[in-house]
């Protein structure tokens, strides 16, 4: 009973988290960035907040225009990026989702569609 209980709160339960600008050696936290949190193994992540977390970690990626994300966008095809930097994305979503990505599947992604694929089809995503 508590379990379900749990797992219908957290599905509903939104949390701001903090980012952090230096202004003059001062920091001022803000709040506009919101990540909801689900229960483990009770559901899986909603598609569309799949698909604006995984844009969202291409879009920071230093090499990256932001205005030329899209979810069908090619990481070297459109991007210009290298092997290398795709590795670097990959990485960045196993950190972002809290999952590890076996090197044969990582091989494969090569596009925020098939990241957004992967992600939102693996049971421990969160």
């Amino acid at each position: 009973m508590a379990s379900a209980l749990r797992a219908a709160v957290l599905r509903y339960i939104r949390v701001p988290v903090a980012q952090t600008l230096a202004l003059n050696g001062s920091k001022l936290s803000l709040f506009n960035t919101v990540r909801s949190m689900s229960a483990h193994g009770d559901d899986h992540l909603d598609k569309e907040e799949v698909i604006e977390r995984v844009l969202d970690v291409v879009k920071c990626f230093p090499k990256v225009d932001p205005s030329k994300v899209t979810p069908d966008v090619h990481f070297q095809k459109d991007l210009g990026l290298d092997s290398l930097d795709n590795v670097e994305i990959v990485m960045a979503l196993e950190e972002e989702f809290k999952l590890e990505i076996p090197d044969k599947e990582a091989d494969k992604i090569d596009s925020c569609h098939l990241a957004i694929e992967y992600i939102y089809s693996h049971p421990m995503a969160g």
